[in-house]
């Protein structure tokens, strides 16, 4: 397989992207995967709907909208030119930004169904013994969601490494910034560089299969009745 210098830039963006948007995706999903399973609230169903609004709205919408808000007279950049920050709109913190909200579902709602499973008997227990809040969901919880974490964040991860249409709203298409491989690849569909792009794709085809595989067998481990 023969991968240039902008490939391996272009993939290595792409991992770059995909494991800061997962680590911070993480620290946002887990607490609000916890609050989604077991707190009763009267807007779950209003907070569940735009968590997973990500699933069904097509890329260039939101990436359309994040533009505008991002944008120099959108709210989010209005906040930025008050704070002397650079715009967000062509940056790689725009695209971080960006692949948090649209992977979202990706993490959070297995996390929540992880969750779900475990159900509340244990911390309850937990909390007849004395165990304090925090106690019970690092000592008790976390530990035994650890399996249904990994794997959301490795869909989470895998997801964003092949962003595409949100990438090219967000970040445009500029080398070692914001030049992903999944746009590297369109790059050469553009020019009739299909032996290159072949190169490329077959990198993400063959990453993606491995991290189905993983994933599958994080899920066996989790539900190990499931081959019967």
């Amino acid at each position: 397989m023969m991968l240039n210098s902008d490939d391996w830039a272009s993939i290595y963006l792409s991992m770059k992207l995909a494991f800061t948007s997962t680590v911070i995706l993480l620290l946002i999903a887990i607490p609000l995967a916890m609050w989604l399973a077991f707190k009763p609230s009267n807007f779950k169903a209003v907070i569940s709907s735009l968590v997973t609004l990500p699933l069904i709205l097509p890329p260039t919408v939101l990436g359309f909208y994040l533009l505008l808000a991002m944008g120099p007279h959108g709210l989010v950049g209005q906040i930025c030119l008050k704070l002397g920050i650079p715009l967000l709109p062509f940056s790689f913190s725009g695209l971080v930004i960006a692949s948090i909200i649209y992977s979202m579902p990706f993490v959070v709602m297995p996390i929540q169904n992880t969750f779900l499973a475990i159900g509340k008997t244990s911390l309850e227990v937990a909390a007849t013994l004395g165990a304090a809040p925090t106690d019970r969901i690092f000592s008790v919880l976390l530990p035994q969601a650890k399996i249904g974490i990994i794997s959301a964040a490795v869909l989470g991860f895998a997801h964003t490494v092949g962003e595409f249409g949100l990438i090219l709203m967000i970040g445009g298409n500029i080398p070692q910034k914001t030049q992903v491989a999944a746009i590297q690849i369109y790059n050469y569909f553009e020019i009739y560089e299909y032996s290159q792009a072949n190169h490329l794709a077959l990198f993400l085809l063959g990453f993606s299969f491995v991290v189905l595989i993983f994933v599958y067998i994080l899920n066996h481990k989790l539900n190990p009745l499931s081959h019967n």
